[in-house]
């Protein structure tokens, strides 16, 4: 399964400036392209809404041999509830923890040469106090299992990750699909996991072929698919097709073509400024001041 790659992580975010704040000045992250919106993803990229949206990818680079972050903004919401399913993204970079202590951004010293912090919203980054690598310093990303024998058993037989490491002790299983990928790690909280509305969503791609048996296998194995194969249109951009799938606690998981996904997730060179036009135009805030109300907090 070594074609296959792990791509993004998807957060939901309520405040898109303090959020550009803490991937650009904080961690270092640059925007890699920005897409707006104006009804709700087919795949339920956004969430469960219907409204006018933004996507927004950062990274330390282009999405072909980086793990990002997708950053999914609805102008109506200004709050999500965090759950206990995402216990954090870990990445390498001296700089990120040089930048957050300039910037006064909180920092918790929880292990030699590691820190942890928050993105808005609540979101934990564990930063590692060492020179950045020369490739992606995006290190691992950490989920909450009920059960990690059963979780194990999904994301390794089913989908095809290789297991590199086990740690009886912390009840964690370290898994990718290459060595030179960003890691998942599975982390049995003993426990039943809660998504709260904040739940985000991890992408990897495969080659486009690969999707419909993808599909057909957690058909037969009775595992949940979120969304049967679909086709989404990027306005200007390729159309990729993605299947949604949900792991045994939940989590949510999409696989896309690689071969579209690659135009699709071509560098833009404007990313940058097309998000910081559309927060300048952005005048959710003002309209809820003005009459009196506040965002919905979902």
């Amino acid at each position: 399964m070594a074609v296959r790659r792990a791509l993004h992580f998807v957060f939901k975010v309520g405040d898109r400036a303090q959020t550009a704040k803490f991937y650009r000045d904080v961690l270092g992250m640059k925007v890699l392209r920005h897409e707006e919106f104006e009804e709700g993803c087919k795949a339920t990229c956004n969430g469960p809404y219907d409204g006018k949206w933004s996507k927004t990818m950062v990274g330390f680079g282009p999405e072909d041999d980086h793990f990002v972050t997708e950053l999914t903004y609805n102008y109506g919401v200004g709050e999500y509830q965090l759950g206990n399913d995402f216990l954090g993204l870990t990445l390498q970079s001296s700089q990120a923890v040089s930048n957050a202590k300039h910037q006064g951004w909180p920092l918790t010293k929880v292990g030699e040469a590691l820190y942890l912090t928050h993105a808005p919203g609540g979101y934990p980054f564990y930063l590692m106090d060492e020179e950045q690598p020369p490739n992606d310093p995006v290190q691992k990303v950490c989920l909450a299992v009920s059960d990690l024998q059963r979780s194990t058993h999904y994301w390794a037989t089913l989908l095809g990750m290789k297991v590199m490491e086990r740690n009886e002790e912390k009840k964690t299983v370290l898994m990718g699909f290459a060595d030179t990928q960003c890691k998942l790690e599975l982390h049995d909280i003993g426990g039943a996991v809660d998504h709260g509305t904040a739940f985000g969503r991890m992408a990897f791609s495969c080659p486009r072929e690969q999707l419909p048996d993808l599909e057909a296998l957690m058909k037969r194995e009775n595992q949940k698919i979120l969304t049967p194969l679909v086709s989404l249109d990027t306005p200007g951009k390729a159309t990729v097709e993605v299947v949604i799938l949900a792991d045994p606690d939940g989590h949510e998981i999409c696989f896309v073509g690689d071969e579209a996904f690659r135009q699709l997730s071509k560098l833009d060179p404007k990313g940058n400024d097309l998000l910081d036009k559309a927060m300048a135009e952005d005048k959710s805030n003002e309209w809820f001041a003005k009459h009196n109300r506040q965002k919905a907090a979902a």
